[in-house]
């Protein structure tokens, strides 16, 4: 079954389509993995490299991708739905198919090896300008141009050849050989990517040009960042955070601060340093405040949500006084905000690590998040048990320890709980 290429567009006579994508999940466990069978006849619809929008998927779910071209073979780590890596596809083709001025799929990239940026044209309507390269697929678009492009494999090939031929004679005098008259020249230098704006004189193209030159010192600058070191990309990476909070504009920036990340390709990390600067004794209430940017890094990236917990011990130890006997209850905050998956909080809770604090601090915020700890492992059990013995069983806040402790209570003794709080009206 076919789908519009562009399926915002509901014209059932729309006359760019494309093959509805199949997934197939293989394996199971840690091997578990989806193939997406007919992966090179989309990509063929969108004049695209099938592994492009592979790769697009591994970056957008933060999982591995492989690719078989021999045995048509296209596959993501994980299992993942069909209909969700479509609804995946329609952003890809937002970002890197669709003219972003008429909308056709029509529409080619043209990579510059030499100043590290990819172009796009368009053939409908004419369109020629920049794509925004902060997304972490346009470092592997630029490591594997489409064919025939600048720096592609085919290209090189061609390159040779011409070489080799002009060595022996093929190419060289003035009478050259006119069997290749046809030919396209590919010259070094800067020249061939002014091909078509040197004959335009109009205001809107010298609008464009003055565009065109914009993107390309923009996107130097950003392809310069990548080369750099981790540790010098998470300095730019915080100070951009410092820079917005400063300015006022951090409550609103949670697209921008994500976006940035990935174009730093730091985005795991980037909990850890949101929290050093959007966190401090009044956690609880920024939690609630912030939950949204935190969204952004840590919805099923486990690896995110562990830098969140370090981030989380790391400012206990900056407000030690105010915060170690809340653990529980801030570990609690950030469980119930989505923040945290279970069993990521159960695997920090297992080992006692000196990577963001002093040994003896870990242990004392490891102890202080027992109850807590317990009441999860507990409430894990009994969500397998009987509602009879689910009954018998609450976690309580004593508000005179300031803790969160599992107790017993017995049904007829109803007066007992006025003592205590139920966990989730903390």
């Amino acid at each position: 079954m076919s789908v519009n290429v562009n399926r915002s567009v509901a014209d059932q006579f729309y006359r760019y389509k494309m093959p509805r994508l199949i997934a197939k999940v293989e394996g199971k466990g840690n091997g578990i993995k989806t193939v997406i069978v007919n992966m090179t006849d989309v990509a063929k619809a969108l004049s695209r490299p099938p592994t492009y929008p592979t790769k697009f998927f591994g970056c957008e779910l933060g999982a591995q991708t492989q690719f078989d071209a021999k045995n048509d073979r296209f596959i993501v780590n994980g299992s993942h739905e069909a209909n969700k890596l479509q609804d995946m596809l329609d952003i890809f083709i937002r970002k890197f198919v669709l003219c972003p001025e008429c909308d056709n799929p029509e529409t080619d990239l043209h990579i510059n090896p030499k100043k590290q940026t990819i172009g796009n044209s368009c053939k409908a309507c004419g369109y020629r300008g920049m794509l925004d390269t902060r997304h972490k697929l346009c470092t592997f678009i630029l490591k594997n141009p489409p064919e025939n492009e600048p720096g592609s494999v085919k290209e090189k090939k061609e390159k040779k050849n011409r070489k080799k031929d002009k060595e022996n004679g093929s190419g060289s005098g003035e009478a050259g050989n006119h069997n290749d008259i046809d030919a396209p020249v590919v010259v070094d230098g800067d020249d061939d990517d002014d091909e078509d704006w040197a004959e335009e004189t109009t205001e809107e193209a010298q609008r464009r040009r003055m565009e065109e030159i914009s993107a390309h010192a923009k996107n130097l600058t950003l392809s310069e960042d990548l080369e750099k070191t981790l540790e010098e990309r998470v300095n730019i990476f915080y100070n951009f955070i410092k820079q917005k909070r400063e300015d006022g504009a951090i409550d609103a920036a949670d697209k921008e601060i994500l976006a940035e990340a990935e174009r730093l390709d730091v985005t795991a990390m980037g909990p850890l340093i949101l929290s050093e600067l959007l966190f401090d004794e009044n956690i609880r209430d920024q939690i609630k405040k912030y939950k949204r940017h935190f969204l952004r890094f840590c919805v099923n990236n486990k690896k995110a949500q562990k830098y969140l917990l370090g981030g989380f011990e790391c400012l206990v130890k900056l407000h030690q006084a105010q915060l170690l006997s809340r653990v529980p209850v801030i570990l609690k905050d950030l469980y119930d905000a989505d923040l945290v998956e279970e069993d990521v909080i159960l695997s920090w809770a297992e080992k006692v690590s000196k990577k963001y604090v002093s040994k003896e601090l870990a242990k004392e915020i490891h102890a202080k998040a027992a109850p807590f700890i317990k009441w999860l492992k507990e409430a894990e059990e009994e969500s397998e048990g009987s509602e009879a013995e689910d009954d018998n069983v609450e976690v309580v806040y004593d508000s005179s320890a300031r803790e969160l402790k599992v107790e017993t209570v017995k049904p007829d003794k109803p007066d007992e709980e006025e003592d205590y709080f139920d966990i989730d009206a903390i």
